[in-house]
């Protein structure tokens, strides 16, 4: 027996979690009323603020998976009270939820179950389905129980095993007639609890929120613009205005976002730009707000609250098209739809597109470049939460080009027209090694086939509907035809003969080397192949003379005087700089023309690819290749990341610190690692750069 200051003194010091979360109903029942009444007063402070004590949420967690590990094994199955899905599933959650969230919110601070699940739900912290759910089968658990215990007047949570007397449970419950119905329907209620248990009691969120300070909640106080300045906003004035319109009013989307506000903000404030995640995160509750899955997937979901904030505040380019494609943000509950689809996939989808529209041109092209702005959000949320390489990046978004530009030429080619035509991926598309805001280097070819005189006027009318039909200012698709013969200068399309002719007669060793990196990707199976076929004779000669060797090398050296930007640091640029992109791949190139003809693995459009086979072939030491390949992997992951961070296209690694911090953290640095970056970038190409000088120049 303790004195009321006793009790005091005890919770103060010694009492574990789990004795403020028995302490949740305690009432007066008997004796003296005030003293009764005075010592819910004293001890029931303790209760809701126990929630604050370092790691609350995960020893109440802990003591749940106590609880079940501490069943008798033949007892677990037939367990109504104890066992998973049974009546302590719906109780600990409703507690824990009530504990977390009764600390800023009184009005969920009930003594019975059902009171305090009505009031979580009301109130938004938890969904009126869930809710719904949970009160159904809580009531039919405790039916089945009363039923049990009166059967033999005992105190017993276990289930009859005997066939007779579930028969007649079944009964008296007046759930069902027999004892399989009976069963049945006891094990999906079991499967139901138990499910939503572990959705509820096991999401971050409640974490979260039971470890924000007393104040945290309290974000309209007149601290609140120091304390979101504290915490990383720039500008806490318009965080304040986000703030305010995203939790005024009293809807249930209010309600709900004030719950989840104070952990969001936290969230965003540890990523590269809070205040920019706070706008996109502002402007996507706008849009989705009403939806049915959102809110919910936000407070519920396992990851999904901080992989959203993790986007937003990394990538202006993601922002941009969250603005078109807002339901994306549903991807982010289930890592796998975050995982590239399939070429197959997208090519049927372009199919089904193209037929849905029947004729409509204009209609079908503009529902397949939205496909694209799609499936490249998916592609930047993939990259950006590190579910995918550098080199399934580079081939899903070569996909994707892929997709749209079959789906588009459908449109404007069809079987009859009198020409056979073809779409050939060049550079960094031929090599399935685009990043975001790379272009798509393409040539084109045609093959008459009864048009005539008219075959090249129809394959020019092609090549313009493709360049107006795919032009989308949300995310350009440039269509670059640099790389065809004679460059800027020469036809925008050709006939297979034309290009037989061109490169018999009079092709440059800058164009044999242009088509190592040729791959078609579109148009008439039949001259695809043949093209390939012509392009193998031009690339992988039989001997590459020495001639031709030095002036390679010739024009690498050229490329490197001529084409750097004027006051570009060389050891900055990413694609064009000493130990770039253009290094590893000019090095590569040349090996792929020298040997491919007696080296098949070198006859690839990848540049990793033919790396690998060179080190094979003991053509390159594995050392060597190994510098070579991690400035290529670095050079093409700070592309991506520059383009994600300011939603341009850059070639240079920023000298500014915040966009450098900002390139930094989409690359996987922790905060503050821009300097680290700026080191290993620089020692990372350095160290190629003696590869290359070494192996493409012959230099010691």
């Amino acid at each position: 027996m303790r004195t009321i200051d006793s009790h005091r003194a005890y919770y103060e010091r010694w009492a574990k979690s789990w004795e403020f979360q028995a302490l949740l109903k305690s009432r007066p029942l008997a004796g003296d009323a005030e003293l009764g009444e005075r010592y819910c007063e004293t001890v029931h402070p303790f209760v809701w603020a126990s929630s604050q004590r370092e790691g609350f949420v995960d020893s109440v967690q802990r003591m749940r998976e106590r609880v079940t590990d501490h069943i008798p094994a033949d007892e677990v199955d037939v367990q109504l009270k104890l066992g998973p899905g049974g009546l302590r599933d719906v109780e600990f959650t409703i507690q824990l939820l009530q504990l977390v969230h009764g600390h800023n919110d009184d009005r969920v601070r009930q003594r019975d179950t059902l009171g305090a699940l009505a009031a979580l739900a009301q109130h938004g912290y938890i969904g009126r389905e869930e809710a719904a759910w949970f009160s159904r089968d809580y009531r039919l658990l405790r039916v089945i129980e009363h039923r049990v215990q009166l059967d033999r007047m005992t105190r017993t949570h276990l289930m009859p095993r005997d066939a007779d007397r579930l028969r007649v449970l079944a009964r008296a419950t007046g759930l069902a007639t027999t004892a399989d119905e009976l069963t049945e329907r006891w094990q999906q209620t079991k499967i139901a609890v138990r499910s939503l248990h572990e959705k509820l009691f096991y999401r971050p969120l409640l974490s979260a929120v039971a470890a924000l300070p007393d104040a945290g909640l309290a974000l309209t106080s007149g601290q609140a613009e120091d304390r979101l300045a504290a915490i990383g906003f720039t500008d806490p004035k318009g965080a304040l205005r986000h703030i305010a319109a995203l939790t005024s009013g009293v809807s249930r989307r209010a309600q709900i976002q004030r719950t989840l506000l104070p952990v969001i903000l936290q969230w965003l404030a540890q990523g590269a730009d809070p205040d920019y995640g706070l706008l996109v995160f502002r402007r996507l509750s706008d849009d989705l707000g009403e939806t049915h899955w959102f809110l919910r997937m936000l407070r519920d979901s396992s990851g999904a609250a901080q992989r959203l904030t993790n986007v937003l505040t990394a990538s202006r380019y993601v922002g941009g098209l969250f603005e078109r494609i807002p339901e994306g943000a549903a991807w982010l509950e289930n890592e796998e739809e975050l995982r590239p689809r399939p070429l197959a996939a997208l090519l049927d989808e372009s199919r089904a597109t193209v037929d849905r529209y029947e004729g409509d041109i204009d209609a079908a092209a503009k529902a397949l470049r939205t496909a694209r702005r799609r499936e490249v959000l998916r592609l930047a949320l993939a990259g950006i939460l590190d579910i995918i390489t550098v080199d399934e990046l580079g081939r899903a978004l070569s996909d994707v080009n892929t997709a749209v530009l079959t789906g588009v030429l459908s449109l404007v080619h069809r079987y009859g027209d009198g020409i056979e035509f073809a779409i050939v991926a060049m550079g960094r598309y031929g090599g399935a090694e685009l990043g975001f805001g790379s272009d798509a280097d393409v040539m084109y070819v045609y093959r008459d086939a009864g048009a005539g005189e008219h075959a090249q006027p129809r394959a020019e009318h092609i090549v313009h509907e493709l360049k107006r039909l795919t032009e989308d200012l949300r995310l350009p698709l440039d269509l670059d035809i640099d790389l065809r013969p004679e460059g800027r200068n020469g036809a925008i399309v050709r006939s297979l003969d034309s290009y037989r002719a061109y490169y018999e007669r009079w092709s440059l060793t800058w164009e044999a080397q242009a088509l190592l990196r040729a791959r078609t990707v579109a148009g008439d199976e039949p001259l695809m192949t043949d093209f390939t076929a012509l392009a193998d004779t031009v690339r992988y000669p039989a001997a590459l003379p020495e001639a031709d060797a030095r002036e390679v090398r010739r024009i690498k050296a050229r490329v490197e005087a001529e084409r750097l930007p004027q006051a570009a640091d060389p050891a900055r640029h990413l694609k064009l700089g000493r130990g770039s992109l253009s290094d590893v791949e000019w090095f590569v190139q040349l090996l792929q023309l020298q040997h491919a003809a007696t080296v098949p693995a070198l006859a690839t459009t990848s540049t990793l690819e033919a790396l690998t086979a060179a080190v094979d072939a003991e053509l390159v030491l594995p050392a060597d290749a190994e510098r070579l390949r991690a400035a290529w992997l670095i050079a093409s992951r700070a592309r991506s990341a520059l383009t994600l961070w300011s939603a341009k296209t850059a070639d240079v690694l920023p000298v500014d610190r915040p966009q450098l911090e900002g390139v930094a953290r989409l690359m996987g640095y922790p905060a503050g690692g821009a300097s680290r970056l700026e080191e290993d970038y620089l020692r990372t190409t350095r160290l190629a750069r003696q590869v290359f000088e070494r192996g493409f120049y012959g230099t010691q």
